[in-house]
């Protein structure tokens, strides 16, 4: 599949209607035959006019990118789809969502306190840092930018309720209306504004920024619809960036990129599925490089708790019995993903340390045979291979979008699963747009789809169960697409989110374990890590398993820090 994944410029990595729609055009720009630079061999370094050995191109499988705008809070921006905005603007703090437990890394903010109940904090402003125009950055750029999401919420993709912002000095300070302890990557992943051109616009909603001036190490110096360059700036408050010119190109799909990133043509590019990746990886085993470290993310199977057969827990636990995990990453993955293990659904190695004790260890398994003691235990029966409830053969229809192809092989393998337990077990291909309504208005049985990523387990148990979703079947909602429905759940995941009490929270989370285990109200089926494709052959100090400091998606808002770790190969 192009691009499931969506990481929207405050951090947050998932999949938004914008990726859907994204989808549509890359394949009307493919089916089109539309062209983009390089997309017709030869070097996009050398087509851009750029120094080989001090630029890197980077690309997304997206297609047309359209006109021009620049404004790092609209998703559908040419900043925001091909990414670098995050090379101009910064954010305040670095939170390293593949692994959480590490501290977070001041960045635009020198200091950040956070209070007890995480309802505010406190960002201390960098000295010494300029915008590429020459003006100081301050503390009010830090609180101007907040406050624009109180007056502006339409910008705030991340919905994080901010309620006010002000400057002390040189210390701005931003409230919140709820705890976001569970948000914290959220809020100090906001790309920072300056204030004193900002401010003057008439309508941030539809600004569209040519100029940008950020922060950050680079500054735009050409944009067209065939490539976007970046150059360095030689007044870069973190010092002078190796890389001293940034490509940003677009592909019309997965396929025509990873042969792109196997000629050469592309350094760094981010697909979550690449095709044939063993052929690019092939190419240069030295320097060619697919890392898919794992966030607290995966693949779920959303089961429709509204109807039969996934309306009975005893059939939900049997399914999940049956799911082979080990099979899907090998052939849905082709091997570039961890298993998912734990019987708590969390992915590991990201998720250990949100695993309770009574879970720690305990891990899935095939079990065809006990499967079918669940449900000959619950009633049903048997008429030769074929499960039998009041005297039909169950029947479950299992839906992802045509094209996905991931996706599509693994719901063929889910129902061939299932069809070990005698379930008439069916797939179902629409076109996206089709998926998507059904999903969002629960007209389904089950969908593989995904839950968002955050620094704790929350996002992963609220998107599969919090009734805080919760709507009737007919109206469109935007996660707990099985319409789970349990009291108990949401009031843990409201404890989890906002109590200031470390042990109430542990308390929560065991709860939330509880239930995902003996409720099954969805299935992990895959780990959904953060993939990336680059190359080292000019540059060393990449993240990687060894040292994985910093997520290295190319357009998350932490790139300015990682392409500032980044050093000319010897």
């Amino acid at each position: 599949m192009d691009g499931h994944w969506c990481l929207n410029i405050e951090g947050e990595w998932n999949m938004s209607r914008f990726t859907l729609r994204k989808l549509a055009a890359a394949a009307l720009a493919l089916a089109m035959g539309v062209g983009l630079a390089a997309c017709g061999g030869g070097n996009a370094n050398n087509s851009n006019g750029g120094d080989n050995d001090s630029s890197l191109t980077i690309a997304k499988p997206d297609g047309t990118v359209g006109s021009q705008n620049n404004n790092p809070f609209i998703s559908d921006s040419s900043g925001s789809k091909l990414g670098y905005t995050t090379a101009i603007y910064e954010p305040v703090g670095i939170m390293d969502v593949l692994d959480p437990s590490r501290e977070t890394k001041p960045w635009l903010a020198s200091k950040i306190e956070w209070a007890t109940d995480y309802k505010s904090v406190k960002l201390t402003a960098r000295d010494g840092v300029k915008w590429s125009d020459g003006e100081k950055f301050t503390a009010e750029d830090i609180a101007y930018t907040y406050q624009l999401f109180v007056d502006h919420p339409e910008l705030d993709l991340n919905a994080l309720g901010v309620s006010g912002a002000t400057v002390d000095g040189n210390v701005a300070t931003v409230t919140f209306s709820e705890s976001m302890f569970t948000k914290r990557d959220r809020v100090l992943h906001k790309l920072i504004v300056p204030k004193h051109i900002w401010s003057k616009q008439p309508d941030l909603t539809t600004f569209k920024n040519e100029n940008p001036v950020g922060t950050g190490p680079y500054k735009l110096k050409q944009f067209s619809s065939e490539s976007t360059v970046l150059v360095a700036r030689d007044d870069y408050w973190g010092g002078k960036p190796a890389v001293k010119t940034l490509y940003y190109q677009s592909y019309n799909d997965n396929t025509m990129l990873v042969n792109a990133l196997a000629n050469g043509d592309v350094d760094w590019a981010q697909m979550s599925q690449p095709p044939n990746v063993s052929t690019y990886l092939n190419k240069d085993k030295e320097h060619n490089k697919n890392w898919a470290p794992t966030v607290l993310a995966a693949d779920i199977l959303y089961l429709n708790t509204t109807r039969a057969p996934f309306n009975d827990v005893a059939f939900r636990k049997a399914a999940n019995m049956v799911v082979d995990r080990e099979k899907h990453a090998k052939i849905a993955r082709e091997g570039i993903v961890p298993v998912i293990t734990s019987v708590t659904g969390l992915p590991t190695p990201a998720g250990d340390d949100f695993i309770v004790d009574k879970y720690k260890g305990q891990e899935t398994k095939v079990d065809v045979a006990g499967a079918k003691k669940v449900l000959t235990d619950a009633g049903y029966t048997y008429e030769g291979d074929k499960l039998m409830k009041d005297g039909k053969q169950v029947t479950v229809t299992l839906s992802v979008p045509q094209g996905w192809t991931d996706y599509v092989t693994g719901i063929s393998l889910i129902a061939d699963e299932l069809k070990a337990i005698g379930v008439d077990a069916k797939t179902k291909t629409p076109d996206s747009d089709t998926w998507t309504e059904n999903i969002n208005t629960g007209d389904f049985d089950a969908v593989l789809h995904w839950v968002d990523a955050g620094t704790t387990a929350y996002d992963f148990y609220s998107d599969t169960m919090d009734g805080r979703w919760l709507k009737p079947i007919g109206e469109a909602a935007s996660y707990n697409f099985g319409r789970y429905d349990n009291d108990e759940a949401t009031k843990a995941l409201s404890t989890y989110a906002n109590t200031s009490d470390d042990s109430e929270r542990e308390k929560a989370l065991e709860t939330l374990e509880d239930l995902w285990v003996e409720e099954v109200p969805a299935i992990a089926v895959g780990n959904r890590p953060m993939t990336v494709q680059y190359n080292t052959r000019k540059f060393t100090g990449w993240p990687d398993d060894s040292d994985p400091y910093v997520a290295a998606d190319p357009t998350f808002p932490t790139t300015s820090y990682l392409l500032m770790q980044l050093k000319a190969a010897k």
